[in-house]
């Protein structure tokens, strides 16, 4: 039988042990809903898909689509609230072994499909069952990125998570802009 599994590689892992997190061989019972792990800059998330080496049923075969969300995407398990697909897995016989999906938690992205992290933040994922196997649990995983000691460092306004620093049209962020707007046209002249 096989699992969806988490696996939590930290930085400098050679001295450092890897975290499993999986539907049955966890004390945190990450099969009865979700699981919260804290992970530092430059971390990374690896998550392998569930995999059968032995022939099985379709039906008995777990397919999973896994969501990035907000806070209420995570709460209600709904994936349409602010939130988008992640990863899909789909393959659960596939010839070349379990599909394994990274996540890397960095200040800065390269990848126009990657995603930047700011610490002290939360993250939330969920999965929701392929739609051929509706009626499945949840799985719900919190990542927190935690602070870095030190550092100055103000990362961009993160994607999902904080609605407390939104620009509003009558407040300091439309003041900024006008002021931006007014130095470019006095730079042209």
């Amino acid at each position: 039988m096989s699992f969806l599994t988490f696996r939590v590689v930290f930085k400098g892992s050679l001295k450092h042990p890897h975290y499993i997190i999986t539907k049955r061989g966890c004390k945190c019972l990450f099969w009865q809903g979700e699981y919260t792990v804290a992970v530092s800059i430059n971390d990374y998330l690896d998550v392998y898909c569930p995999y059968y080496e032995t022939p099985q049923p379709h039906s008995r075969m777990e397919r999973y689509i896994l969501f990035m969300v907000n806070h209420d995407g995570y709460l209600t398990c709904e994936h349409r609230m602010r939130g988008f697909k992640r990863w899909e897995c789909n393959r659960p016989q596939s010839p070349d072994g379990p599909l394994r999906f990274s996540e890397k938690f960095q200040l800065f992205t390269p990848f126009s499909l990657g995603f930047e992290f700011r610490p002290g933040h939360e993250y939330y994922y969920i999965s929701s069952p392929h739609p051929n196997h509706a009626g499945k649990p949840c799985l719900k995983l919190k990542v927190y990125v935690k602070p870095t000691n030190g550092s100055g460092y103000e990362s961009p306004e993160p994607f999902l998570t904080d609605r407390s620093h939104r620009c509003r049209a009558d407040g300091p962020c439309l003041a900024a802009l006008l002021f931006l707007l007014l130095a470019l046209l006095l730079a042209r002249i």
